[in-house]
């Protein structure tokens, strides 16, 4: 007898249907002779709507009671599903993130899993029930308040307690057929990948593509658990994510594994900093200690006549107005001029481990977007990816221009998103 582990996203349980759906899936894994444990997300837009509102109570709720309020949704979702289990002749048994033992630290609306120690998930399972755990959540070991894990979170829950129960897989259902070369609902014939390696899968994760959080992934990769990416709405094969391809896994020696866009990001320039050492020390601190992450950077070099220079970073838009707040209280200290701030713009990176071996891959991908007519802000690279910033209203004709460029459309039937609305 195995163990899995499956997480279903909003959309496959979005309604009554959905979940009466995805509990017939379940009991049929069971009937397989499996043991289950299933991390389930908010019902559909549900979480997108408990923030709008919060924010209509207050503008900036307090951390831990929006972290009270934003794991109800999860709540909701685990007791029907087992409702429905158990109405199809199942023992299921619902549990919080802290009642599964996801233990986190104490940073409320984007918590670090530290410890999952699932005691009362294998007393479910050895009498025999299904676990159905309530995904994005836990309890911080400090002072035992709830947190939650940040966007996406529930796919780290599923990783996390298939690590700690030494699951064979880990199957991360969604409302695409699996990890394709671009984003379905950008590029109607992006190619489904039959088996990805952890690297590149980081790399796009990382990029914008959000079939899977880069948490996710990394957790997956740390403690070598398989992930099966599948759609909950059809039956097929889906995406394979694991060190090394298993049994008879399709592999593909493609250069480029895919494109991805990220349209969630900002640019903040800060103008007129001095050029010499530990300038721009001071500003990264100051992000720094402000909790706020960045990821692509540019110096500008510098005006030999003043002696300034610009200092160019992305970062999340949800973070910008905290990076602005605190490089404006430092300014006397930094000594900059002036900050500039910009959110239209976007991310559009490609991926491949392929392509450190391949000359002409960065060419290519210039080439590409310059036949579209797309200008190129910033640039940043790895061995495995080439990211460029543009305009936000440039990026649906640019990832499209690059995907066709490097030969990943495919020839056979377009790319199907059966649910879900974006937010």
């Amino acid at each position: 007898m195995g163990l899995v582990v499956q997480k279903y996203g909003g959309s496959s349980v979005a309604d009554a249907e959905g979940i009466k759906r995805v509990a017939k899936r379940i009991v049929d894994a069971k009937k397989n002779g499996n043991q289950v444990v299933v991390v389930v997300s908010a019902m559909g837009d549900t979480t997108d709507e408990l923030i709008d509102l919060a924010e209509q109570v207050s503008p900036i709720p307090a951390g831990r009671e929006f972290d009270m309020l934003l794991t109800a949704g999860e709540r909701i979702s685990m007791a029907l599903l087992a409702m429905a289990i158990k109405n199809l002749g199942h023992e299921a048994q619902s549990f919080t993130g802290s009642q599964a033992g996801v233990i986190t630290d104490s940073v409320h609306n984007k918590a670090r899993i530290i410890d999952v120690t699932p005691g009362r998930i294998r007393t479910a399972l050895d009498e025999g029930n299904i676990a159905i755990v309530a995904g994005f959540q836990g309890v911080s070991h400090d002072k035992k308040d709830i947190t939650t894990l940040g966007r996406g979170g529930s796919d780290t829950t599923a990783v996390a307690l298939a690590a700690a129960l030494d699951a064979e897989v880990c199957e991360i259902y969604t409302d695409v057929d699996g990890v394709f070369t671009a984003d379905p609902r950008v590029v109607t014939k992006a190619r489904k990948i039959d088996w990805i390696s952890f690297e590149d899968m980081l790399e796009l994760a990382a990029s914008g593509s959000k079939v899977l959080l880069h948490r996710c992934v990394e957790y997956a990769r740390r403690y070598n658990i398989p992930i099966h990416v599948r759609s909950s709405f059809s039956g097929l094969r889906g995406t394979w994510v694991s060190n090394e391809p298993q049994g008879d896994q399709k592999v593909e020696h493609a250069i480029i594994s895919g494109v991805a866009h990220d349209v969630s990001e900002a640019k903040i320039t800060v103008v007129g900093v001095p050029d010499k050492p530990g300038e721009a020390a001071a500003i990264f601190r100051t992000i720094a200690n402000a909790e706020v992450n960045i990821d692509m950077v540019v110096q500008n070099v510098s005006a030999a006549s003043t002696g300034l220079t610009d200092i160019s970073f992305t970062l999340p838009k949800a973070e910008g107005r905290k990076a602005i707040d605190a490089l404006e209280r430092n300014r006397g200290v930094i000594g900059f001029d002036s900050l500039r701030y910009d959110d239209q713009i976007a991310k559009i990176s490609l991926v491949g481990a392929g392509m450190k071996t391949n000359p002409g891959v960065t060419a290519g991908f210039f080439e590409a977007l310059s036949d579209a007519g797309v200008n190129i802000e910033l640039i940043s690279t790895s061995e495995i990816r080439i990211s460029v910033v543009t305009r936000v209203d440039d990026v649906n004709e640019a990832v499209r221009a690059v995907h066709t460029a490097f030969g990943l459309d495919s020839d056979s039937d377009e790319a199907v998103v059966y649910g879900g609305t974006g937010r």
